[in-house]
């Protein structure tokens, strides 16, 4: 993370020819319809719900990416059949005995490096967690003492690489966790809570929880598939346990994917339509739409299909991205863009995903001219003049689709690794092509 960080300071602005020339737009306003993929927390929380279910199940409109792909890959290794149905985001699961020896690949994907563990610990024989060097920094504390607490075999620090000894069963009961480095902490014991002899009481004990919506989206999917969870009191969740039912469920499109294309809407005038945005959800992409509002531009949700237009003027935002922190890139993106300053704050825990990406916002922003600079829990943004540059990504999706947003008004902008997009959204610069080329039909 920081040495990553370090080296991009380090590297001269010449052109990378390796990198992706992100398309620059200039004449007609935007008028195009694009359907976006799965949801990926969505996609990843259902498939171990449907693992750990009393019978097989399906999942259609399945995202199908690396970090999902992963997540199937280790249930499989797990015992759990994970099966393409006639499309490959159909995905068929049978729950088997679950059992090791397994090697799990987490990749850089922090729901299975922090969603498997409680899984496996049910499991019996060794699992051997390990993933990208990226992923060897990123905090899995939280849950891994817990687990500890809860009478499971742990070996390992606090990150990975690490092993989880099963036998079977897991006793369950209290625990306290400081989730203030992740929601992930808590849906991650959650989701398998119910297979455990006692469930779980599971109480919060940080001073900070970001992302709440997460968990939110966790409470959900527990419910909808009969698992009962109390979350009366504040900070605490209560698992009974009991069975988890077998569904055929539909995965609602990734709302914080969509979020570039929207967002493309405002940065060079016109009308960008995602279809199949849900009246209702628990994903905090669903925020998007207010902040693209707050930001000069228009949106509106009408039969399922969220519509957004803007004039190619972008006003600077003060806001609170606590609870939907993986916007921050995107809306970095457009302030960079702004005609006036932006404050973007309670997004400290960014420092903890794929990369720090608080400070690689700050960097690659002025990389390319810009004023950009960390706060205690965020950014401040001073628009200046843009120009051309490598902007880096750190081998983290979320910053690729950053810079790409840049490109749309500044000429020359190459983005590093633009294929690390596959992590969540695979064939991204083919959508973003189609997008630019649109003519009101679908991307």
């Amino acid at each position: 993370m920081t040495s990553d960080l370090s080296a991009a300071r380090s590297h001269e602005t010449a052109p990378d020819h390796a990198a992706w020339p992100a398309p620059t737009r200039t004449g007609a306003p935007l008028d195009a319809t694009v359907a976006v993929p799965g949801s990926k927390s969505l996609t990843n929380r259902l498939l171990v719900l449907a693992a750990l279910a009393d019978g097989p199940g399906v999942l259609r409109g399945a995202l199908r990416s690396r970090d999902t792909d992963l997540m199937a890959a280790a249930l499989r290794d797990l015992g759990v059949g994970v099966t393409e149905g006639d499309v490959p985001s159909e995905l068929h699961v049978t729950p088997g005995p679950l059992r090791g020896p397994a090697d799990i690949d987490c990749g850089l994907a922090g729901t299975v490096m922090r969603f498997v563990p409680a899984v496996a610990a049910l499991a019996d024989g060794t699992v051997r967690f390990d993933g990208d060097e990226g992923a060897r920094v990123r905090p899995m504390g939280p849950v891994l003492d817990a687990l500890r607490s809860l009478g499971v075999p742990v070996e390992g620090q606090d990150t990975l690489p690490f092993t989880i000894t099963g036998h079977g069963a897991v006793r369950g009961g209290q625990v306290d966790v400081d989730a203030s480095g992740s929601s992930q902490f808590v849906s991650g014991l959650l989701l398998a809570a119910a297979r455990f002899d006692e469930g779980v009481t599971l109480r919060h004990t940080g001073p900070t929880l970001p992302s709440v919506p997460h968990i939110d989206m966790t409470v959900e999917v527990l419910r909808e598939v009969g698992v009962q969870v109390d979350d009366s009191v504040p900070l605490t969740w209560t698992v009974s346990p009991g069975p988890v039912a077998a569904r055929d469920v539909y995965v609602e499109p990734d709302l914080s994917n969509a979020g570039p294309f929207l967002a493309a809407a405002l940065v060079v005038g016109g009308t960008v339509r995602v279809p199949g945005w849900p009246a209702v959800t628990t994903q905090p992409g669903a925020m998007m739409a207010e902040l693209l509002i707050a930001m000069g531009g228009t949106a509106e949700l009408v039969d399922g299909v969220m519509t957004v237009t803007g004039t190619g003027e972008i006003r600077g935002i003060d806001v609170d991205l606590h609870e939907a922190g993986e916007l921050t890139p995107t809306i970095a993106a457009l302030a960079a863009l702004a005609d006036s300053p932006s404050r973007l704050r309670g997004v400290a825990h960014l420092r903890g995903h794929e990369t720090d990406r608080l400070a690689a916002l700050a960097t690659e922003i002025t990389r390319l001219g810009g004023q950009a600079e960390e706060t205690e829990d965020g950014l401040v943004i001073t628009p200046r003049p843009l120009h051309g540059a490598t902007f880096r990504t750190y081998h983290d999706h979320r910053m690729a689709t950053s810079g790409a947003l840049i490109g749309l008004r500044v000429p020359g902008v190459l983005v590093e690794d633009v294929e690390t997009t596959a992590k969540t959204l695979p064939g991204f610069t083919a959508m973003w092509d189609r997008m630019l080329s649109a003519t009101g039909s679908a991307s």
